[in-house]
């Protein structure tokens, strides 16, 4: 039992990383049907709906980067283990799961508006910026969410 606040820290690197970087597998790979089709009829807009399609990428990146400041924090990158309370285990997983429910609801979303705004790109390739905007604006949860779980990990004390 001495070892349980380690491990509840440790769930939360975990979750943070595994539901960030699903929410973002699920929502490239809907962009990415839908791109695929643009590409099949039109090769040279493969660049503009590439782009697209890697918005929703991001969620991915801000779980592994939460993942990354848990691990430093709870010394198992560079330093010794610390030895955690359940309660501190606890306060550190609590702290993760912002930027990975939001992640994997936001990777998705994105996805599904980056979709659209490739069928944008489609029909009209000089409305590129402006079809960029719709899966952006999901981004503002993702970027909020990612924002809360780096200062709640870095700011509990041990």
């Amino acid at each position: 039992m001495s070892q349980l606040g380690i491990v509840y820290a440790l769930l939360g690197a975990a979750l943070a990383v595994f539901l960030a970087g699903a929410g973002s597998a699920i929502g490239v790979g809907i962009a990415g049907q839908a791109a695929s089709g643009v590409v099949s009829e039109d090769p040279s807009k493969f660049a503009k709906v590439l782009v697209i399609q890697l918005l929703p990428g991001t969620q991915g990146i801000y779980g592994l980067l939460v993942g990354f400041i848990t691990l430093s924090k709870i010394g198992l990158l560079g330093g010794g283990i610390l030895d955690l309370t359940p309660q501190q285990g606890l306060l550190v997983l609590a702290a993760c799961l912002p930027v990975g429910i939001v992640g994997l609801i936001s990777g998705k979303s994105q996805g599904q508006t980056a979709a659209a705004a490739i069928g944008i790109v489609a029909k009209k390739p000089e409305q590129f910026g402006k079809a960029m905007l719709f899966p952006a604006m999901v981004e503002t949860y993702a970027i909020l969410s990612l924002l809360i779980s780096i200062l709640a990990v870095t700011n509990i004390q041990f």
